[in-house]
């Protein structure tokens, strides 16, 4: 291929390439997957229906639009794929460094060398991760950092003066000509640059240090912006907005088993050449604390709940039934309990109102846990696992306490859960197969242990013992004569 491709102007004329706007370049392509019926976003669960259409609409519209939502959902990963929809490669002025089209350039550096050498003008092919240029805005970001600033070493060098076109070290936005320019967190960008991209965007004009230079680039520019932020008074300008083709709202998911399948597909449960076995009802209880934190009135729902806050718990839980395994010398299986171990992977990804604040993240995160695993229990069980859970309570209640350490093999364990009367019909009751592996019974036993809990029926101690249910405190009763006062 690289042999066959024209490398002088003269032959890329003769070639036929005639080239055109990227914009109709990303209009070309995503008609080409639509009809062939190909995936337009890889990796991307739950927005087939909602999001994936709107940009469909605003790529085919040629527009430019912002994706509007919280973290952790997959705004960037949606910017990044745009560049899939870019041709493979397109041919550029050798040497320039706003990508100028050899047909229509733009810059006086290629202008002056096409009058130099005509025909023989070199050409260079670029790929198309060249042409993507993404920036993550905040408040420091200049004008010289999005638009470019004089070059003093340059004007001295080629003997130019300073309001000379050649002087100019062109900032992040030319250098996206042709390509795609992509502004994460555009409210926070500074008025002064908001108007300067704005300016680029719809008149093509750039002022370095003063210096008006007409720069009619050839940009898609896509941006992503937390909703509370972008719709706040002040933080964009409105000629900026209103010249932003559409607005897209991105979501979380809208369903735990949605949202098991995006935590399944991003956890790193392929380890070392060995699968981390995680039963559906484990994966089940850690998407649970996600929908169950985006609920919470402790947990601040401005800043959301990242999807990264079950693809973590879901890592470190990984982990700890890794290190179980390393012990034992059986394959990994998560437990209930290993969910205890990422408590630090939960902690982390909760931003706390003051009441929250004042409970304190951990004691959140651990009603989280035991929460998520009585509506899973709820979920999935038969009605008829009542009795069960009756006798599993009464056993508790006359006395027994069981303790299961967190390092002990998978028969050991079982052995020990299974001295519960009620526990083993509990298992058939959630659906747990007669054969199913000890790991995964394990898992379940504990599934049930945790829902009684969560319920108040038994307690929980902070290392995982299990005994009946704490009788409520009582306070003494005033004293007859009421409060006195010791001299």
């Amino acid at each position: 291929m690289s042999g066959t491709r024209p490398n002088t102007l003269g032959a890329l004329r003769d070639s036929g390439w005639s080239g055109g706007s990227v914009r109709d370049e990303v209009r070309r392509n995503l008609i080409a997957r639509i009809r062939a019926n190909e995936p337009i976003f890889r990796g991307v669960v739950g927005y087939d229906e909602t999001v994936v259409p709107q940009i469909v609409h605003a790529l085919l519209a040629r527009q430019t639009f912002i994706l509007l939502g919280l973290r952790g959902q997959a705004k960037s990963r949606l910017v990044r794929q745009l560049v899939d929809l870019l041709d493979p490669e397109i041919p550029i002025v050798a040497g320039s460094e706003v990508n100028d089209d050899p047909l229509r350039p733009i810059s006086r550096y290629a202008r002056a060398l096409l009058e130099e050498c005509g025909d023989s003008t070199p050409i260079a092919w670029i790929p198309r991760a060249a042409r993507f240029v993404e920036k993550l805005a905040t408040p420091d970001v200049t004008i010289a950092d999005i638009l470019g600033d004089v070059d003093p070493i340059k004007a001295a060098r080629g003997g130019h003066v300073l309001s000379d076109e050649m002087t100019i070290h062109f900032g992040l936005l030319p250098r996206a000509n042709r390509g795609i320019f992509a502004v994460n967190e555009l409210p926070d960008l500074s008025g002064k640059v908001q108007v300067g991209l704005f300016n680029v965007l719809q008149e093509g004009d750039v002022q370095i240090k003063g210096y008006p230079v007409r720069l009619p680039l050839d940009v898609l520019a896509v941006f992503t912006a937390n909703p509370e932020d972008y719709t706040a008074r002040g933080k964009i300008i409105t000629p900026l907005k209103d010249r932003i083709g559409a607005e897209i709202r991105t979501h979380y998911p809208e369903s735990v088993d949605e949202g098991a399948r995006i935590t399944r597909q991003e956890a790193w449960l392929e380890r070392d050449g060995a699968t981390v076995d995680v039963p559906s009802f484990v994966a089940g209880v850690v998407e649970r604390i996600a929908f169950l934190a985006r609920e919470d009135k402790r947990v601040d729902q401005r800043s959301g709940v990242s999807q990264r806050l079950p693809i973590a718990t879901l890592d470190n839980a990984a982990a700890a039934a890794e290190r179980r395994a390393l012990l034992t010398g059986e394959a990994p299986a998560v437990r209930i309990s290993d969910i205890y171990s990422a408590l630090p992977a939960i902690e982390g990804k909760l931003e706390l109102e003051y009441e929250g604040e004042m409970q304190g993240a951990e004691r959140i995160a651990r009603e989280l846990v035991a929460r998520a695993a009585a509506e899973t229990v709820e979920d999935l069980a038969d009605p008829a696992i009542e009795e069960d859970l009756a006798e599993i309570v009464d056993h508790f209640d006359r006395g027994g306490v069981l303790q299961v350490g967190d390092a002990a093999a998978a028969g050991a364990a079982l052995e020990g859960l299974l001295a519960v009367p009620g526990l083993e019909s509990a298992l058939g009751r959630l659906g747990v197969a007669a054969d199913a592996p000890a790991g995964t019974k394990v898992a379940a036993c504990e599934l049930v242990l945790e829902a009684l809990a969560a319920e108040r029926r038994i307690s929980r101690s902070l290392t995982g013992s299990f005994r009946r249910r704490r009788a409520p405190k009582r306070r003494p009763p005033p004293s007859a004569g009421g409060p006195t006062l010791e001299a």
